[in-house]
């Protein structure tokens, strides 16, 4: 732990428990504080950083509105394992994602089948109603512990291809494109909360009724035909999905523009 007492603007906008928060903040972030190690008490951070009890309490409240420490009755403040987080605004499996973290990913296949296709997957996929199409139903595991379910659906003739892949160590994306030759170009994405049904909360060890996050996923290849229409139910609080997106400034008008009499 830090042992320097940290300066603090007194004359700042930024109210004494904020800068305080923020220190920490930093400090957690960067790893000075390990995932599920003991935070110094109350009285101890009081002392560190010479400010009353209660600007301590409101600093480390904030930290636990954010989910980065937790509070054990008795015991004291601790810190939050990181969330994992996927970078949404490029078109990556989930696994593929997360072996670049050093995360572990595990997919327990729960179904493989071919199955008329309803209405809405059927306008998704550009196939008429009652269309064969393959539906696969997966939990992945990251850490062993189950962090989303998901509804995948293929037009039969490219979802047979993945009949014999290796669906509980690889991703379909790479399968797709590795095994079937088919070069992914873009999707769709909405995004919504919702509560977790029966068949999803059993799945996923939850509550029924718990919160989700649902996210359909239309993929089309290179040519622009949709090839993957997905439906991915994420559990609250074990994952995070980011996104960086640009202000788009609206064009000057011309100042050198000619107005008629």
């Amino acid at each position: 732990m830090p042992t320097r007492r940290p300066t603090f603007e007194i004359d700042s906008p930024v109210p004494l428990y904020q800068q305080i928060k923020n220190t920490l903040r930093t400090g957690i972030l960067e790893g000075q504080y390990a995932p599920h190690s003991r935070m110094p008490s109350e009285s101890e951070l009081q002392h560190r950083f010479d400010v009353s009890r209660i600007t301590i309490r409101q600093a480390l409240g904030d930290l636990q509105k954010e989910g980065l420490i937790f509070k054990v009755h008795g015991k004291g403040s601790f810190v939050s394992q990181p969330k994992a987080s996927q970078n949404i605004t490029s078109l990556q499996g989930f696994a593929e994602a997360m072996a670049s973290t050093g995360h572990e990913i595990v997919n327990r296949v729960l179904s493989f089948r071919v199955v008329p296709a309803l209405a809405e997957v059927a306008a998704k996929l550009g196939l008429p109603k009652g269309a064969k199409v393959v539906e696969i139903h997966r939990v992945r595991l990251l850490n062993r512990e189950p962090v989303s379910y998901e509804i995948t659906f293929l037009p039969e003739s490219l979802g047979k291809k993945l009949q014999k892949a290796d669906l509980a160590t690889r991703d379909i994306f790479l399968i797709l494109e590795n095994d079937c030759g088919v070069t992914l170009g873009s999707a769709d994405l909405s995004i919504d909360a919702i509560s977790a049904e029966a068949f999803v909360a059993r799945a996923l060890d939850i509550k029924k009724d718990s919160p989700l996050l649902r996210i359909e996923r239309l993929t089309h290849d290179n040519r622009g035909q949709p090839v993957d229409f997905e439906y991915l139910y994420v559990r609250s609080g074990t994952f995070q999905y980011r996104l960086r997106i640009d202000r788009k400034r609206p064009a000057k008008a011309n100042r050198n523009a000619k107005t008629s009499n």
